[in-house]
């Protein structure tokens, strides 16, 4: 009965549209009145502030507060041109060019939604000028955003450090954020190579649309449709069509969209030396930044908390002595937007605390993992079983959420059945990227597809092969425990 009262409030309050971090905490004051009546609330206050005040979780707006000055100083812009650089005159180079940068902004914020939206207004636009159709362009950077929160530093998995601990078990080893940043390197990276493979086989209509775009120019300007330099210098631009395919053509050449992107991927050799060595340069105080984070923590200089607390400040003096794109008088807007995002984070952690305490008072978590634990003898098939309710989560929770939620029911679960805390540290971080490009919700697919400007819906079917892709790299994750355990093992962690 007093599982029914919590989880039922919750999903009541969720589907009447309330936010999921006053949801968790209605159901959770609901649950403790139902239990014990209004005298049971007095400790609620206390539990609600002692959720906030680890160290810990101090990262989390440091972190946030560099990834907003780094994606107003420009350096997302450096970070494409420099991958573009180096891949831009290879054929696919452009997919290649969206899915390093991604790689490389996603160090530097720690957040899926925030790596979309820094890139996506350059590399979606530049990707449908190279003949991909809008859809699978915005799928595509929606995707690569899932790097954000699988690859070191992530937001996520300093959450699950700081929650799983509770929920270990005695003679459990903690594990701790350093070795969760290092377990998540080999599969984002697995999951990196899998993103280019499924570009290069994307439809071949946009090679079509290419060539109809080519030759329309050439045309109207007397040149050699086979000069792809020509057809870029004389139009800077190529845009979406006024058919129903989504591809670009010659026709549709707007002010607005050929400011950005242009160029971007349109070469047909190499960069000389020279250009990429500038790029390079120009890229290096935003490469530098996940060398200060990491460098730090694995150097034994400074805590996780301290790193983004470093990061932050070395952002700021970037952007207003190196990069000088950032003005005193941007200072506070900054503050007040970095303020504005973890305040909502905050909120969301204070509520799930109080959630969680209730799941752990009432023996929520040992009923629920007594009952899974009963249904079957197959570990593989609990696990899937754990894996899809994680996947379903993940299309309407945001990852904080969804840790304080389900830590407490699944991972007692999965180390009785023989997993260890990196391994489900990892996989449950996959499990909810994957849900930031799913529908109905899938935050990342949508911030793309406002970036592209087109309805979610087109956009959920250019995401299908990405997310079929993503959901068989979590099962190699999954079932291989070496994948996120052999470079922490390697290093000492």
């Amino acid at each position: 009965m007093i599982e029914l009262v919590l989880f039922g409030t919750f999903l009541v309050c969720l589907f009447i549209g309330v936010p999921v971090s006053m949801s968790m905490g209605l159901s959770a004051f609901a649950t403790i009145v139902f239990t014990g009546g209004l005298k049971a609330l007095a400790p609620a206050s206390v539990i609600l502030y002692a959720g906030l005040s680890s160290e810990t979780l101090l990262a989390i707006p440091f972190f946030i507060l560099a990834g907003v000055i780094m994606e107003l100083t420009g350096i997302s812009r450096r970070l494409v041109e420099f991958a573009d650089a180096c891949f831009g005159h290879m054929k696919n180079g452009i997919a290649l060019t969206a899915i390093l940068t991604a790689l490389l902004f996603s160090s530097i914020s720690g957040s899926g939604p925030a790596t979309v939206a820094a890139i996506g207004g350059i590399l979606i636009p530049a990707l449908a000028k190279h003949g991909y159709s809008k859809r699978h362009a915005a799928s595509l950077v929606a995707t690569s955003g899932e790097l954000g929160i699988i690859l070191p530093p992530s937001i996520a998995y300093i959450v699950f450090a700081v929650v799983a601990a509770d929920y270990a078990g005695p003679g459990v080893d903690r594990v701790t954020i350093g070795r969760l940043f290092m377990a998540g390197v080999v599969p984002g990276l697995i999951l990196v190579l899998v993103l280019y493979l499924i570009a290069r086989f994307l439809p071949r209509d946009m090679e079509l649309a290419k060539s109809n775009a080519a030759t329309h120019l050439s045309q109207a300007m007397g040149k050699n449709p086979r000069s792809r330099d020509m057809t870029v210098t004389a139009t800077g631009d190529v845009a979406k069509t006024a058919d129903n395919t989504g591809l670009l053509t010659i026709d549709d050449v707007t002010p607005a969209n050929a400011s950005s992107g242009g160029g971007i991927g349109m070469r047909a050799s190499r960069a000389p030396a020279g250009v990429v060595f500038k790029a390079f340069m120009r890229a290096v105080p935003g490469l530098l930044v996940p060398v200060i984070i990491l460098g730090g923590i694995y150097g034994g200089i400074f805590t996780p908390t301290e790193s983004a607390a470093v990061a932050s400040v070395y952002a700021l003096v970037v952007g207003l002595v190196f990069t000088r794109e950032l003005k005193l008088a941007d200072v506070f807007k900054i503050f007040t937007s970095a303020g504005i995002m973890s305040g909502r984070i905050m909120l969301i952690i204070a509520s799930a605390t109080l959630f969680a305490y209730v799941i752990t008072r009432n023996q929520i978590a040992k009923h629920v993992a007594d009952w899974m634990l009963s249904l079957t003898d197959s570990m593989v098939l609990l696990v899937l079983i754990i894996n899809l309710a994680l996947l379903i989560a993940g299309m309407f929770l945001d990852a904080i959420s969804a840790f304080y939620l389900f830590i407490p029911l699944f991972v007692p679960v999965l180390l009785e059945l023989g997993m260890n805390l990196t391994t489900i540290g990892v996989m449950m971080t996959m499990n909810l990227a994957i849900g930031l490009i799913t529908p109905p919700v899938g935050i990342d697919l949508f911030v793309a597809a406002s970036i592209a400007k087109i309805p979610f819906g087109e956009a959920v079917k250019g995401v299908v092969p990405f997310v079929v892709s993503g959901i068989a790299v979590l099962m190699l994750v999954t079932f291989i425990p070496a994948l996120s355990n052999w470079l922490p093992d390697l290093l000492g962690l």
